[in-house]
């Protein structure tokens, strides 16, 4: 009996693909792979692995858990191009700052 595939692994990449409008073509060639490479990970037919997420992010100015989890296009666009503006040394400390601005809960 043939074993079944497994579904396609949903991710985000071809939409912050698109929203940092390059083809895939230009994300290949930025990434050190090719045109193939990339639609097979857009589709979910290869596995975007940690490997890959670290390659991608940076070059498409999001993080890892963003291309997995967050279509851009849902996203308020001015805290990502913010966000990818800050050196990722000072992150933890901007992260902390807009927590800072987060409701806890409790009357003041």
């Amino acid at each position: 009996m043939a074993r079944e595939a497994d579904p396609p692994e949903k991710n985000h990449l071809r939409a912050w693909r698109e929203f940092r409008h390059l083809t895939q073509d230009e994300l290949a060639e930025a990434s050190e792979t090719n045109a193939s490479v990339i639609s097979l990970l857009e589709s979910g037919a290869r596995k975007l692995s940690p490997k890959w997420l670290r390659k991608l992010a940076p070059i498409l100015n999001t993080s890892p858990g963003y291309l997995l989890d967050h279509d851009p296009n849902d996203l308020p666009t001015a805290i990502l191009d913010v966000w990818a503006d800050i050196p990722e040394e000072s992150r933890p400390q901007a992260l902390r700052v807009l927590e800072s601005f987060k409701k806890n809960g409790t009357e003041g």
